[in-house]
C-alpha cells in the first residue's frame, strides 16, 4: 500500500509539473549561434516528463532520415554508453552507469530520482568493456574484453595501452589491437574528482600525438547548491600529461562536458555540454563549443555567456564578465552525450563535413526534446545552419513509452556511423541506403 501511494504521488507530481511548464520554443528555434533565451522561472518542484522505458520489441528499430538505413549489430548489452573504434575494425563498447553513491538530501531530489528511473536510463551497468568484431552479415561477435571496472565512461588507446576513465580514476591496461581479452590487472594512472558524483561520467580524449589526455568532469550539483567546496576541479576539462600523470584545469565553468573531440579543420578541442535545470523548459540550451585553454564558460554564476543565474550564492560578477558564450546551441534539455566529428564517411554527401551529436533526451521538458542523433554541418571549421536529424523514433508518438536512448558515437572502418543505445541495450549501425 505504501509503495502504491508513493507511485501515485510521484505520478501526480510529474503530471502537474509537466503541465505547468510547456515549452514555448521548439528545439530548432534554440539552435545555432544566437539562441533566444526567455526569462528564467522559479519552481517549487522541478518540472518533469519522462516516458516509461520499455525497450525495443522484436523487429523494431529507430527511424532514419531519407537515404539512410539502420541495422542492429549487437544487443543484450548492459547499458552501453561509450564507443571506441579500433584500427582493425573492432569496436569497444563501455557498459556502465553511475555508482549510486550520490546522497539524496531533499524531497525534490527523491521525487526526481523516482521519476527519472522509470525511463530505463537508470538501468544497471555492466562495469565492463565489450569488444565487438564485425562479421560478414548479421550481428557482430561479442567478447568481454575487461570486467570489474568502476562506473567507466571514457576510453582511449595510446600505443599499446588502453586508458579507461572510471568515475574516480583513470586506469591503464596493456592491450594489443586484435586481442579479445585483457587478463592483466588494471594499473592506476591518475585520480579524478570523485566526491558525491552528481555527474559521474568522465569523458576521455587523447591528443593526436598521444602525449596528453583530456577529461570532461561534470559538476557536483545543478548550480552549486551542495557547496562550492565539493566542486573542486569539477565543471571543467582537465588536461593530463601521459608521461607523468600530472594534470591541470584546461578550461572551467562547463557544467557537464559529456563528450570531447578534435575539430579536424581547426585542430581545436571541442566539447558538448549539458547545461543547468529548473528555470524553465526553454532554459538553458545544451551546447557544442570550442574549448579555449584557460577559458571560463560561466558555470555556476552565469549561463550562455554572461546571463547571470540569480540562484547562485555568492554572486561573482567578476567571473560573469569573463564568461565565454558557447559556439553553438543544440536546444534546451536535449542532454547531448555523444560527439563525433567527421570530414569523410560513407553517408550521403550532406553528412560528410560536420559533427554528429547524440541527444539522450530530456527529463524536465514538455514536450520531450532530444532523443535523437543529429548532424551539425560545418563550414570553414565553424558550425553553420540548423542541426539535421539522422536518427529518431526512440519514443512513442504519445511520448509515454521509451524504446531507446542514444549515447556514444563512432565511425566504423567502412564509414558508417555507430550508435550506442543504453535504454535499448543495443548498438546500431547507420549507413547509406
Amino acid at each position: 500500500m505504501i509503495r502504491a501511494r508513493t507511485l501515485l504521488a510521484v505520478s501526480l507530481v510529474s503530471v502537474l509539473a509537466a503541465c505547468s511548464n510547456r515549452a514555448s520554443l521548439d528545439p530548432s528555434q534554440q539552435s545555432g549561434s544566437a539562441p533566444p533565451l526567455p526569462s528564467p522561472r522559479d519552481f517549487l518542484l522541478p518540472p518533469m516528463q519522462v516516458p516509461n522505458g520499455v525497450g525495443w520489441s522484436q523487429g523494431q528499430a529507430p527511424t532514419v532520415a531519407a537515404g539512410l538505413r539502420i541495422d542492429k549489430v549487437a544487443d543484450g548489452l548492459k547499458h552501453p554508453r561509450q564507443l571506441l573504434a579500433l584500427p582493425n575494425g573492432d569496436l569497444l563498447v563501455v557498459e556502465s552507469n553511475g555508482p549510486g553513491t550520490e546522497a539524496t538530501t531533499t524531497p525534490k531530489q527523491w521525487i526526481a530520482g523516482k521519476i527519472k528511473a522509470k525511463s530505463g536510463k537508470g538501468g544497471k551497468g555492466g562495469d565492463r568493456i565489450t569488444l565487438l568484431r564485425p562479421t560478414a552479415s548479421g550481428p557482430w561477435e561479442q567478447h568481454v574484453l575487461v570486467e570489474h571496472l568502476h562506473s567507466p565512461f571514457g576510453v582511449q588507446l595510446i600505443g599499446d595501452a588502453l586508458y579507461v576513465a572510471n568515475t574516480d580514476a583513470i586506469v591503464r591496461f596493456p592491450f594489443h589491437v586484435g586481442e579479445t581479452r585483457i587478463n592483466a590487472p588494471a594499473t592506476y594512472f591518475t585520480d579524478l574528482p570523485d566526491t558525491i558524483n552528481h555527474h559521474w561520467t568522465k569523458a576521455l580524449l587523447a591528443s593526436p600525438d598521444g602525449s596528453k589526455l583530456y577529461v570532461g568532469v561534470g559538476s557536483n550539483s545543478n548550480v552549486g547548491e551542495n557547496g562550492l567546496e565539493v566542486e573542486y576541479r569539477r565543471a571543467a576539462v582537465l588536461e593530463v600529461d601521459v608521461a607523468s600523470g600530472g594534470s591541470r584545469i584546461y578550461a572551467a565553468g562547463i557544467r557537464n562536458p559529456t563528450g570531447l573531440d578534435w575539430n579536424p579543420w581547426t585542430h581545436q578541442l571541442w566539447a558538448i555540454a549539458n547545461e543547468r535545470d529548473e528555470i524553465g523548459a526553454d532554459l538553458v540550451p545544451d551546447y557544442l563549443t570550442s574549448v579555449r585553454p584557460g577559458g571560463f564558460y560561466g558555470w555556476p554564476y552565469s549561463y550562455y555567456g554572461q546571463h547571470e543565474d540569480r540562484r547562485v550564492v555568492p554572486q561573482r560578477p567578476d567571473l560573469v564578465r569573463k564568461a565565454i558564450a558557447p559556439d553553438y546551441a543544440l536546444g534546451s534539455h536535449v542532454a547531448a552525450l555523444g560527439l563525433h566529428f567527421s570530414e569523410a564517411n560513407a553517408l550521403p554527401p550532406q553528412y560528410r563535413s560536420g559533427a554528429f551529436v547524440s541527444e539522450h533526451g530530456s527529463w524536465d521538458r514538455s514536450p520531450l526534446s532530444g532523443y535523437a542523433v543529429v548532424f551539425v554541418p560545418f563550414k570553414d571549421g565553424r558550425p553553420t545552419g540548423l542541426p539535421q536529424t539522422l536518427v529518431s523514433g526512440f519514443y512513442s508518438k504519445d511520448e509515454k513509452q521509451l524504446y531507446g536512448a542514444p549515447v556514444g558515437l563512432a565511425q566504423d572502418r567502412d564509414g558508417a556511423l555507430l550508435v550506442a543505445d543504453d535504454v535499448g541495450n543495443t548498438v546500431w549501425r547507420v549507413s547509406a541506403r
